[in-house]
């Protein structure tokens, strides 16, 4: 979009859009505001703000060839949650899964019905020891990238605790459903071989720490 910026939008008398308030940005006249401006500015600040910036060609395509193979990289992400979960459900040092195709999720069921071909790749887990040993298993981990989106190719891990949630004591992690030992994982396309010897690495390491 290209706009000369040198257009009178309140002489013309046409555009009432930018020569009178707009609620949707506190009453703000864009004429009054950014004169000859105004048209180019509500553009990118409101473009903005409702639907995103736009993509370029490039990024279009890729993401079109993602949309393409997701059918058939979900199986296998859905796979190696699956392996992954059920190594962790059976670990010492885990006190809780929390993943939908665990007879002992509250939605097991609903999922069941709804999702029957399996329930994702992102789940939590709840690590023995609390604050200090989800510090000390993400420090440890080698494979999975330390993020906070989720979703990706790659396997991914955050502790809120320690991180997004740091600023947050016991009382409130509690009151936001967030364990101290809340862990998240996104798993990506590798190995399930080479998650579970990442992760049994890490929890191992925890366990001594939390000692």
């Amino acid at each position: 979009m290209i706009d000369g910026g040198t257009f009178d939008w309140e002489a013309s008398g046409k555009f009432p859009t930018l020569t009178e308030a707009y609620e949707g940005f506190h009453d703000l006249v864009f004429a009054e505001e950014f004169g000859p401006q105004a048209f180019i500015v509500r553009a990118r600040r409101e473009g903005l703000r409702d639907f995103g910036a736009c993509m370029s060609p490039t990024t279009a395509f890729h993401v079109l060839q993602g949309l393409e193979t997701l059918p058939i990289r979900m199986e296998k992400h859905v796979a190696n949650a699956r392996e992954v979960v059920a190594f962790l459900d059976e670990h010492e040092a885990v006190e809780s899964v929390s993943y939908p195709e665990l007879t002992s999720h509250p939605d097991h069921d609903l999922s069941a019905r709804l999702l029957p071909r399996g329930a994702g790749a992102v789940f939590s887990f709840d690590i023995k020891g609390g604050r200090d040993a989800g510090r000390t298993f993400i420090e440890n981990l080698s494979i999975f990238s330390h993020l906070a989106n989720v979703g990706d190719a790659k396997s991914l891990v955050i502790h809120p605790a320690s991180t997004t949630h740091h600023r947050m004591d016991a009382e409130a992690l509690a009151a936001a459903g967030i364990g101290e030992g809340l862990v998240r994982l996104s798993i990506g396309l590798e190995d399930p071989r080479d998650l579970i010897g990442d992760l049994s690495r890490a929890l191992r390491r925890a366990s001594r720490a939390a000692r």
